[in-house]
C-alpha cells in the first residue's frame, strides 16, 4: 500500500526540522525568562532571538513582536473596539468573530486560507502586500497563510497591526504574534505579571517561542530560494488533470492572485465531506475548507459572501501543497479523484 500523502498544509504545515531542533535546545535552557540571573537570562536569550526572526520574516521590528498562543489570542485585540469594526466578508473566523460594523478598525485577511486568493492583488511593483485606499485607518491583516508564502513586510503595508501563526509555517501549535505598530498603545491583550512589555502578560512559551522563530527564518530562506515557485507549477499540474477530466469543477481563483500552494475545487452536486472522505480512504489528506470548521458540518461562510449558492459552496475540496510535495503525488491524487468522480457519475446515469 502506497504511503499517505498529506496535502492539508494550510491547515498546519509539518514541523520543520529547524523547529524542532530550536525547540529540542530550548527544553534544556532552565529559567524564566523573567529572571535576572543567569538562567533566566539564558531563558530571555532564547525568546529575543525568536522574536528578531519573527519580525525579520514579517517585515518589522523586534519590538513589534507580541508572542501570543496563536493568532485567534491575537485577533482577540479586536475586542476593545467598542465603537465598531469591520470585517471583510472572506476573511477567517478568528476575525469575523469580532465584526460589528463601523470603521474605528477595519480587519481583512491577506490571503484567504480556504480559497488562496489573494485580497487584494498585490501593487504592481511594489513587490509586497499593500492594501491600497486605507492608508492612515486603523488596518489590522490576518497574515497567517501568507507569511514564508508570498512576499510580505508589515513595515509596508500600511497596517497597525497583523497577526501570524507559527504552525502555518512550519513551527509548532499553540503560538503565534500579535504586530503591533511601534507607539501605538491598543491596550493589554491578557493583563498579570507583565511580561511582552506589559501587553500580553504570562509567562512565555520558551519552547514554542524557540521553535517559532527557528521556523520563521528558515520559511523565509525556501521563499527566497523560489521554493513556492515550484510548489505552484505542482498546484497548476494537478488543476490541469482535474480541468481535463471534469469539465463541471469550478478552479477557484484560477486566474487570480492567490497562494501558490492551494486549490480550491468545486463540484455542484458532491459535497465537499464526501470528497474528504473519499479521497481519506484512499490515501489523501485534504479539507472542506478552513480547519477550524472543517470538522463541522456546515456551508462554507466564505464561498457564500462570494456569492455562491448553498449547493456550491456545500461542494468543494481544498487541497494544499507543502514544500516536500512531489509531482507523482498530485498526479496521483487527481487520478484517485476522477475516478471517484467517474464512479459516482455512473452510479448515477
Amino acid at each position: 500500500m502506497a504511503e499517505r500523502v498529506y496535502l492539508d498544509h494550510n491547515a498546519t504545515m509539518p514541523l520543520r526540522p529547524e523547529a524542532r531542533a530550536a525547540m529540542i535546545a530550548a527544553m534544556d535552557v532552565t529559567g524564566n525568562p523573567s529572571s535576572v540571573h543567569g538562567e533566566g537570562r539564558a531563558a530571555r536569550g532564547v525568546v529575543e532571538r525568536a522574536r528578531a526572526q519573527v519580525a525579520a520574516a514579517v517585515g518589522c521590528t523586534p519590538s513589534e513582536v507580541i508572542f501570543t498562543s496563536g493568532a485567534t489570542e491575537a485577533a482577540s485585540l479586536l475586542r476593545r473596539f467598542d465603537d465598531g469594526v469591520s470585517v471583510e466578508p472572506t476573511a477567517h473566523d478568528a476575525l469575523w468573530a469580532w465584526h460589528r460594523g463601523g470603521d474605528a478598525i477595519i480587519a481583512v485577511g491577506v490571503a484567504c486560507g480556504e480559497t488562496g486568493i489573494v485580497n487584494p492583488a498585490p501593487l504592481r511593483g511594489a513587490g509586497f502586500w499593500q492594501y491600497g485606499g486605507l492608508a492612515g485607518r486603523n488596518l489590522l491583516l490576518d497574515a497567517t497563510q501568507a507569511v514564508g508564502r508570498i512576499p510580505f513586510a508589515f513595515g509596508w503595508s500600511d497596517a497597525q497591526a497583523a497577526i501570524v501563526s507559527a504552525h502555518k509555517l512550519g513551527g509548532p501549535k499553540g503560538v503565534g504574534a500579535l504586530i503591533l505598530k511601534d507607539g501605538l498603545d491598543m491596550g493589554t491583550l491578557q493583563p498579570g505579571g507583565g511580561q511582552e512589555l506589559g501587553r500580553r502578560s504570562g509567562t512565555e512559551n520558551v519552547i514554542g517561542i524557540a521553535g517559532f522563530g527557528a521556523a520563521a527564518e528558515a520559511s523565509q530562506r525556501d521563499l527566497a530560494n523560489g521554493e513556492w515557485d515550484r510548489v505552484a507549477g505542482l498546484r497548476d499540474l494537478f488543476e490541469e488533470a482535474i480541468a481535463t477530466g471534469e469539465k463541471s469543477s469550478i478552479l477557484l481563483g484560477k486566474n487570480d492572485p492567490r497562494l501558490p500552494n492551494t486549490s480550491l475545487v468545486i463540484t455542484p452536486g458532491w459535497k465537499g465531506s464526501t470528497q474528504v472522505m473519499a479521497m481519506d480512504l484512499a490515501g489523501f489528506a485534504v479539507s472542506a475548507g478552513s480547519a477550524c470548521s472543517s470538522g463541522k458540518v456546515k456551508t462554507s461562510r466564505v464561498l457564500l459572501a462570494m456569492g455562491f449558492d448553498e449547493v456550491a459552496a456545500g461542494s468543494a475540496m481544498r487541497v494544499s501543497l507543502g514544500l516536500g510535495t512531489t509531482r507523482d503525488e498530485v498526479l496521483r491524487l487527481a487520478e484517485a479523484w476522477l475516478a471517484k468522480r467517474r464512479a459516482i457519475a455512473g452510479r448515477a446515469a
